[in-house]
């Protein structure tokens, strides 16, 4: 490359600028946005509140998935603001379905495209079969379905888009409201400062069915969420997508912080990047110093009453899932030996339950 000549003032500035503004840029992943389709399949004039972010993820969501989708979409805030009779904002087959069987249709979906391409009503041409809820009816009214639809290993892709409360119908609890959370059905008062109990983790609920593929994603980090949503779709058999999505009036934050918001979940391990591929965890955004979640919590109106010790209590409780994903991550990827003593339950003299089992097996005495 040629060097600029000392004279050449104009394309120094330039230069320099150019290194600033990159230089100011956290990673690379606020670049997406230009390096995605221009073509919107999620299209804009829907009624979603000032800086939602489930809106936001829908979109980038949908730009990765293309036109060769059909959509299955729960009851919930996306469903009303993107489709009130007769307007619509899905460019894409779309079948509004109810609060808990999102899951479920997209079974009849899958099995109905296999049928047809048996038959040769239809070319073989790839059709991604996607469901979609929130976290109401993905971790409490739909898990049932869920379930059901990851353990017939049907070839889909499930996105979760997670406000952490029913927000449609009026900021009520789910089971995936985080702890200190105030919401309408568990208000924070001089007795209880909020929701009482931990979010459900879904990506161990769902990779314990031995699914090929689950990942978290947040539409902070676009290329994350991007590449997430490609794996997804690709990868054959049921493939699990958990996307952040926050809320403004839910969270008691203004729309412009929402996804400043979503990248401070991230950087303070609260809401960790990470995937699960063929049961191997893999980090896709890690760090070795994780900023405070008291600069997540108090930016937001539902923790307001938190005390300094729950405060510390979900600091602590943070700093020790992100050392377990940290180390699960390090295992899969052979930064630590693995041994018998690592994943092998051993009874108290000292043989493992697997050892047992073959032993009996074999006809020894138990």
């Amino acid at each position: 490359m040629k060097s600029l000549e000392p004279g050449d003032k104009n394309k120094q500035q330039i230069v320099t600028k150019c290194k600033e503004r990159i230089n100011a840029m956290s990673d690379a992943n606020v670049y997406a946005v230009k390096t995605m389709t221009s073509k919107e399949y999620f299209a804009p004039g829907h009624r979603a509140c000032s800086g939602c972010g489930q809106a936001v993820a829908v979109r980038m969501v949908q730009k990765t998935l293309g036109r060769n989708v059909v959509m299955a979409s729960a009851t919930g805030c996306m469903e009303v603001v993107s489709s009130p009779f007769p307007q619509s904002s899905w460019q894409v087959p779309w079948i509004h379905v109810a609060f808990e069987n999102a899951a479920a249709v997209a079974s009849g979906i899958e099995a109905g495209l296999k049928a047809l391409r048996r038959k040769g009503k239809i070319d073989g041409r790839k059709i991604t079969v996607v469901a979609m809820a929130g976290d109401g009816g993905t971790a409490d009214i739909g898990l049932q379905a869920l379930s059901g639809a990851l353990e017939r290993g049907h070839d889909f892709l499930y996105v979760c888009y997670d406000n952490e409360a029913y927000m449609n119908t009026g900021v009520q609890r789910s089971s995936a409201t985080p702890f200190g959370a105030a919401t309408t059905t568990s208000p924070a008062g001089s007795v209880n400062s909020g929701q009482l109990t931990w979010k459900k983790n879904m990506m161990r609920i769902t990779a314990a069915h031995d699914i090929p593929y689950a990942a978290t994603a947040s539409p902070s980090h676009p290329l994350d969420l991007v590449n997430k949503v490609k794996k997804g779709m690709e990868i054959e058999g049921p493939a699990y997508l958990h996307v952040l999505s926050p809320c403004p009036p839910g969270w008691g934050i203004s729309a412009e912080n929402s996804i400043q918001l979503a990248r401070l979940a991230v950087e303070t391990g609260i809401f960790p990047l990470y995937e699960i591929e063929e049961g191997k965890h893999r980090m896709t955004m890690s760090t070795d110093k994780l900023v405070p979640v008291e600069q997540y919590l108090k930016k937001q109106g539902r923790f307001r009453r938190l005390s300094p010790e729950m405060m510390e209590m979900i600091q602590e409780r943070v700093r020790k899932e992100w050392q377990e994903l940290k180390e699960k991550s390090d295992l899969s990827h052979g930064h630590r030996p693995i041994t018998a003593e690592n994943f092998l339950l051993r009874s108290p003299e000292g043989e493992s339950e697997a050892e047992k089992i073959f032993r009996v097996k074999a006809g020894a005495p138990a």
